[in-house]
C-alpha cells in the first residue's frame, strides 16, 4: 500500500470522471497507454478490480465507486496544502485562479485585473471564463481559487461577498426609440433574444417575463451579448442586457436603450469561494478590493 502515489490517485480519478480511457488520458496529459498502465498498477497495489470494462464501456467496480469519493477527497486535501503554505508564506502572491461568467468578463474582468496587480503587485490573475454551472462545479473541485458569479449559488459550501448589483435593459432596433417600453406581460409577445442554454442570464430574463422555454415559440437564441444586440439592431426582436454592458455592445449598433417600467430586472454579482480554502482571509480583501471598484461603477 505504501507504493500508492498521488499520481495514482489522480489518474484513477480523471477516469473515473470521464469514464473514457482516451478522454481521462488527454485531461492528464499522458497517453492512453501510460494511463491504462497506472490504472493496472493501482489494482494490483490494492489487490482489488477497480474498472469493470465491457467493451468500449467503461465502468467503475462498486470498490471503485467508492475508491473515487476518498480518492478525490485526498486529493482536494493535498491541493490546499499547497494554498495553505502559501498563504502563511507568502500572502497574496502566486496565481490567483478566478473564473468569470461571460456576461460579466469582458466589461469588469480588464478594470479588476488592473486592481488587483496595483493591491496585490505579487499576485498573478489566472482568469477562466465559463457559465455558472461549470464555474461553480470548478470552484467545488479546487480548478478555482474564486469566482464572479450572479447570485443565487446553490450550496453552503461557499462563502459568498456581493460586489455589485444592476438592473437589465431594454435594446431594441432604433426604429423603436420612441415607443413606451413594453411590460414583461408584452415582451412575452415579441420576438426575444436570448443567449443559449447554460447561461444564467438567460435563466434571468425567461424568469422576468414569466415565459418557459419549451411554450414560447418567439424565442431566438445567441452565444453572446454582441450577437443579440446585433440582430436586435436589425429588427429581427429585441433582448435584455445587464448595463454593465451598455457602453460597450451598443456603441456601434443601431438599437435604442429602454428603462423597463418597475419592478426593473436585475441581478446581483458575487464573489463566491469554499469556505474551506486555506486563502479565505486573503480572497475576503480581494473581494473587498473589487467591492470597492463595483461601488465606483453604479
Amino acid at each position: 500500500m505504501s507504493d500508492i502515489s498521488i499520481k495514482h490517485l489522480r489518474y484513477f480519478c480523471a477516469l473515473a470522471t470521464h469514464r473514457h480511457f482516451g478522454h481521462a488520458a488527454n485531461a492528464c496529459a499522458i497517453s492512453q497507454p501510460a494511463l491504462s498502465m497506472q490504472i493496472r498498477e493501482l489494482e494490483y497495489l490494492l489487490g482489488m478490480p477497480l474498472v469493470a470494462r465491457a467493451g468500449k464501456q467503461i465502468g467503475l467496480t462498486p470498490f471503485g465507486e467508492a475508491l473515487a469519493v476518498r480518492a478525490s477527497a485526498i486529493l482536494h486535501d493535498i491541493q490546499e496544502l499547497g494554498d495553505f503554505a502559501r498563504a502563511h508564506s507568502q500572502p497574496f502572491s502566486g496565481e490567483l485562479r478566478l473564473g468569470v461568467i461571460p456576461t460579466v468578463a469582458p466589461y469588469f474582468l480588464p478594470a479588476i485585473i488592473t486592481d488587483i496587480a496595483t493591491h496585490y503587485p505579487r499576485l498573478h490573475v489566472r482568469p477562466r471564463e465559463a457559465v455558472t454551472q461549470k464555474l461553480m462545479q470548478d470552484l467545488s473541485e479546487m480548478r478555482l481559487d474564486a469566482a464572479l458569479v450572479a447570485l443565487p449559488v446553490s450550496g453552503d459550501m461557499f462563502t459568498q461577498i456581493p460586489i455589485f448589483s444592476e438592473n437589465f435593459v431594454l435594446v431594441r432596433p432604433k426604429a423603436d426609440a420612441r415607443k413606451p417600453a413594453p411590460c414583461h406581460d408584452e415582451l412575452r409577445s415579441m420576438n426575444l433574444l436570448l443567449l443559449e442554454e447554460g447561461h444564467c442570464f438567460r435563466d434571468q430574463a425567461l424568469s422576468f417575463c414569466n415565459i418557459t422555454p419549451s411554450a414560447h415559440r418567439n424565442l431566438i437564441e445567441g452565444s453572446s451579448l454582441s450577437t443579440l444586440v446585433r440582430l436586435a439592431g436589425a429588427g429581427i426582436g429585441v433582448t435584455l442586457i445587464p448595463e454593465i454592458a451598455i457602453a460597450h455592445e451598443t456603441r456601434m449598433a443601431n438599437v435604442a436603450i429602454a428603462r423597463l417600467p418597475d419592478p426593473q430586472p436585475s441581478r446581483t454579482i458575487a464573489m463566491v469561494w469554499r469556505k474551506s480554502s486555506p486563502l479565505a482571509k486573503e480572497l475576503a480583501q480581494i473581494a473587498a478590493t473589487l467591492k470597492s471598484r463595483g461601488d465606483e461603477k453604479q
